[in-house]
């Protein structure tokens, strides 16, 4: 290393966020300072008679600082040789100063090309090719040639053809290509566009800004069995580099009140959530949502640990605050818990409950489950579970499970202790005036507040939770 290589390492040193705790010099952290004009760098290099008069050129006693130059020098092999940058061989979780998050609750994703637009084809042509990844600062003309509106091309509109059948009747259900109509779009149209998704999410910006309520996005996995496949080392890098710029787009697409879920597994789930952290924002994020989506069967058995059979969906908003939440509901079958019958009388306190089996066998007209038993043998136990389930849903109001009530008061939790010692049911008052009940130290929770309308139809829900 030369004498200049030399003390300009040492004098950038001084600064103790361009210096890890075990001494390497953070030149990553050095090179995105000189991008953002950091006030301290600039005054450190102002500090040395040398640095100054290599890097600043007086305009009227102004001093001008070449920050092209500068980071040129940085990133010259010539400079520090060996290190062509901190993370070439590994992916670190660092805060803005280039520390590691055991310092620091700061956290920031950093990862090689993290300054650079990778177009990312992922047509068996595109794989055949080495990708280019094209940095922001150093190639804009590139990126600005990529990212401009492109014309899409070979459009086909398809409407309803309302062809008859042979007996004259209209047959909705089919459709045709439109070519009468001029093959243009406009915002009521619904698109289904083939091609490279950055540049599909580019070429709508100038039409959709700002205007798009919901987005779903289905990444690659990044793992052997997608076809995520580049010619590069850094895996992680390239991968991340691919999500960064789409959803930085995606999130000029959403509107004000928008969100984006984010489908994804075990594979980049800690990397994708930082990254979304860091686009998002942190106050944005609402959950990380798990699915099951298979089961543990079959040749995934033959895995050491855990069978894998759960993905994620992360949510986020563009502005939390103003986005309009709702409860949802999902339907479910049957839930065991509910296993009692309400026989009500005028005075609660003489309710009286039976096990719904016994109803079930009752009202199928059995004097006893041994007579049901000799009349259908070993389908009865599934006719069984059909008659309750049947049982319950039609008898919804009376249908109860004692359950344990969610954040008692101090008076519901004196009311539970006392029901222990009484045989008979307890009444209380809520705020909004319904009336809560307590029996034998729980809350009874009635099946028909399980019942919602759903497309239309009465049905069985649970509210939709992060599983």
């Amino acid at each position: 290393m030369t004498g200049f290589y030399e003390s300009l390492l040492a004098l950038l040193k001084k600064d103790t966020r361009f210096v890890a705790e075990d001494g390497t010099f953070l030149r990553n952290a050095v090179y995105e300072a000189t991008m953002k004009m950091d006030e301290g760098l600039i005054r450190l290099l102002l500090s040395s008679e040398e640095t100054s008069c290599r890097f600043f050129t007086d305009v009227d006693g102004v001093k001008v600082f070449d920050k092209i130059g500068f980071a040129w020098v940085i990133n010259n092999r010539q400079f520090l040789p060996d290190s062509y940058t901190r993370f070439k061989n590994k992916i670190g979780l660092v805060d803005e100063n280039g520390e590691m998050i055991s310092t620091s609750s700061n956290v920031e994703l950093v990862f090689p090309y993290k300054d650079c637009v990778l177009e990312g084809g992922q047509t068996k042509e595109d794989q055949k090719r080495s990708e280019i990844f094209y940095n922001e600062t150093l190639a804009p003309d590139e990126v600005d040639r990529l990212l401009y509106p492109k014309v899409f091309v070979n459009a086909t509109r398809y409407s309803a053809s309302y062809q008859t059948d042979m007996t004259g009747q209209p047959i909705k259900d089919t459709f045709a290509i439109d070519t009468e109509t001029p093959q243009t779009f406009d915002t009521t149209d619904n698109l289904i566009i083939k091609g490279n998704n950055l540049l599909s999410l580019a070429s709508l910006l100038k039409r959709y800004e700002g205007m798009i309520k919901c987005i779903y996005i289905d990444p690659p996995y990044n793992t052997k069995e997608d076809s995520f496949g580049y010619n590069d080392s850094f895996k992680h890098s390239t991968w991340l580099t691919f999500m960064k710029n789409r959803l930085i787009l995606a999130k000029k697409l959403l509107k004000k009140d928008g969100a984006i879920f984010v489908h994804i597994d075990h594979h980049e789930l800690g990397y994708i959530n930082v990254l979304m952290d860091e686009i998002f924002g942190v106050e944005n994020k609402v959950q990380i949502i798990a699915v099951k989506t298979a089961s543990p069967a079959g040749f995934k058995t033959v895995n050491p640990g855990p069978i894998d059979v759960t993905e994620y969906i992360l949510f986020y908003t563009k502005n939390k605050s103003m986005y309009k939440f709702k409860k949802g509901y999902v339907p479910v079958g049957y839930n065991e818990n509910y296993n009692l019958v309400l026989q009500r009388s005028e005075d609660v306190r003489d309710w009286k409950f039976i096990p719904i089996k016994e109803a079930v066998i009752k009202e199928a007209g059995f004097s006893s489950e041994k007579e049901a038993k000799q009349q259908y043998g070993s389908a009865w136990k599934v006719l069984l579970s059909h008659l309750i389930e049947e049982y319950a849903f039609n008898h919804a109001k009376d249908v109860v499970s004692i359950r344990d009530p969610h954040k008692p008061t101090a008076t519901i939790k004196q009311l539970m202790e006392q029901s222990k010692s009484v045989d008979y049911v307890l009444e209380y008052k809520r705020e909004d005036g319904t009336s809560g009940y307590i029996y034998h130290g729980g809350a009874l929770a009635f099946y028909s507040n399980k019942l919602q309308q759903l497309d239309g139809e009465l049905t069985v829900t649970e509210l939709l939770s992060d599983f």
